[in-house]
């Protein structure tokens, strides 16, 4: 008796993708709008303008992002 491998069907395939994609959006979505907000708190004048300040920020965030999210977060 012989075993057959079923082929993938390319449409559910894309299906699956496109929810893989969507779930990681919606996961990432704190992290984006952590990174909107100190933007419009800079244009506002809340915060000082300095890409050092900035670039702390971001390595923050970026480590609050992968401790989170773990394998699932974005990588640059």
């Amino acid at each position: 008796m012989t075993t057959t491998i079923p082929t993938p069907n390319p449409e559910l395939t894309k299906v699956v993708n496109s929810f893989k994609h969507s779930a990681a959006l919606a996961q990432a979505l704190p992290f984006d709008m952590a990174r909107e907000q100190y933007a419009k708190a800079v244009q506002a004048g809340l915060l000082r303008r300095s890409m050092l300040d900035w670039a702390k920020f971001e390595q923050h965030l970026h480590l609050l992002e992968q401790v989170t999210l773990g394998p699932l977060a974005r990588r640059v």
